[in-house]
């Protein structure tokens, strides 16, 4: 039996008009709660001795072989001043923290029921999804004090498909206010289209053009509540990151072989369409 989308034709034209959309309770307080405490047991067991710095700004100076291979593993990314002059953390790795990635939805079983879930794919395949795949998942910190810039992006630009079909789920694994970082988007400019693209290419992970200027006052705040899910257009300037997942089409859409993350395996569609 196929599964029917659970948007309402309301929510729709939001998200067609806007270029989000927030879904309130979307995550139940045990989801919620399940993976903040399996992370929290990931990060107690992590070997800090395998480092990687993650930069929105730089990420060509600083993507190094880790960078790379995580695309299909459970990896961990510290935040650009975690670091002394010395190289040792200026506190606990718990706080030092930048992101966790990129295959959680594949290797940790939390995250893959949550990933797999009915009401996942009920929303997909509202939004038009005919054989979607979660090309990455990330549980992002927002780190006191040394949290760097998250400079407004398309997650087109990252995780490119043609035709273009990315779209980004945000999920509040706590309440999410200007305060201590909710999404900020400019609403309708997923209507202006892909203005660049992060490739990976003979001469490393670059930008293919610089980026435009955004005026600030354009931003609106996206604050939500712990356990909702914000969908958003792969065209949409946005910034600021929770649990992010990424999901692309896998039927009559090709995946760029100059994207950053290249897989050693393709992922499986969290469902074929009949």
């Amino acid at each position: 039996m196929g599964i029917t989308g659970n948007l309402t034709p309301q929510q729709l034209d939001f998200f067609n008009s806007q270029g989000y959309i927030v879904i309130e309770s979307f995550a139940s307080p045990e989801e919620i709660n399940g993976m903040r405490d399996r992370m929290n047991e990931l990060l107690d067991g992590f070997d800090c001795s395998v480092t990687s710095i993650f930069s929105t700004k730089n990420q060509k100076e600083s993507t190094d072989d880790h960078f790379f291979e995580s695309a299909d593993k459970v990896s961990f990314f510290f935040e650009e001043k975690a670091f002394d002059d010395e190289g040792k953390l200026k506190q606990s790795k718990q706080l030092s923290i930048n992101k966790v990635g990129h295959a959680l939805h594949e290797h940790e079983p939390v995250f893959k029921n949550f990933c797999s879930s009915g009401k996942l794919l009920s929303m997909l395949v509202s939004l038009g999804y005919k054989s979607p795949a979660i090309i990455q998942s990330m549980y992002i910190f927002k780190q006191p004090g040394i949290g760097g810039e998250v400079v407004p992006h398309q997650d087109n630009s990252f995780l490119y498909t043609n035709p273009t079909s990315c779209t980004g789920l945000w999920l509040a694994l706590e309440d999410a206010t200007v305060v201590n970082g909710c999404l900020w988007a400019i609403p309708g400019s997923h209507k202006n289209g892909l203005v660049r693209r992060f490739i990976r290419d003979e001469n490393g992970v670059h930008f293919d053009r610089p980026s435009p200027d955004y005026d600030q006052k354009d931003f609106v705040s996206v604050e939500v509540k712990a356990g909702s899910l914000v969908v958003i257009h792969g065209d949409l300037i946005h910034q600021r990151h929770a649990l992010s997942l990424h999901v692309v089409d896998t039927k009559d859409h090709v995946w760029a072989p100059d994207n950053w993350l290249r897989r050693r395996v393709d992922p499986e569609p969290l469902y074929i369409s009949s």
